[in-house]
């Protein structure tokens, strides 16, 4: 702002361009919306909207950026801190923005899924898996469609049947199919688990 001459501070009223400072404000990558106005008491006002980082994206081709809740990208330098679930694999940015924006926004809005899924891999058939935080298998989702009544499904399987059984039996919990899920036992000698890596 100061390069372009509309850094507001330290300027006389009439010489600040509400309008400019707007449209500069909006090309910042952490700003979902900026709103510049001058009161009738001679005050200048400028209210923000942050963007809501829902995804953290680490794509196997090196790509490294969030996925805000509206499906749009912020480059990695936005250093969120915000708790994000991390996509890997196969990740195409439209893939990204069109579907997995919109599993984000469901994370997030429930507490649940939010602490349970940690890392979500794109496989290159656009399959999803899923690793849990708690218990040591991973989640196969398939196609992210209908993901919400898949999720219900295996929720209600935690509560009634891994909490009989133990967490940790299964190695593998498939949701792909319509109403069953497919489980892998786990062989004894099965203790490996994928890991995030930063």
């Amino acid at each position: 702002m100061h390069r372009k001459g509309i850094y507001p501070v330290g300027k006389k009223m009439d010489r600040i361009h509400t309008k400019s400072l707007e449209r500069e404000l909006n090309k910042h990558p952490l700003i979902d919306r900026a709103e510049c106005y001058k009161t009738p008491s001679n005050k200048l006002c400028i209210e923000i909207t942050q963007r809501v980082p829902v995804l953290r994206i680490m794509s196997n081709n090196g790509e490294n950026y969030y996925i805000d809740n509206k499906g749009n990208i912020m480059p990695p330098e936005s250093k969120c801190v915000a708790h994000l679930a991390i996509v890997t694999g196969e990740v195409e940015k439209s893939f990204a923005t069109r579907y997995l924006h919109k599993f984000g926004v469901f994370l997030q809005q429930n507490d649940f899924w939010n602490a349970q899924v940690e890392q979500i891999n794109v496989l290159p058939g656009k399959e999803i898996e899923l690793v849990p935080r708690v218990g040591n298998h991973i989640v196969y989702l398939g196609k992210i469609d209908n993901f919400e009544e898949k999720l219900s499904r295996l929720r209600l399987f935690y509560e009634k049947a891994l909490n009989q059984v133990g967490w940790n039996k299964y190695s593998r919990i498939n949701l792909e199919f319509n109403n069953q899920i497919i489980c892998t036992k786990r062989d004894s000698t099965d203790t490996a688990r994928p890991q995030v890596k930063l």
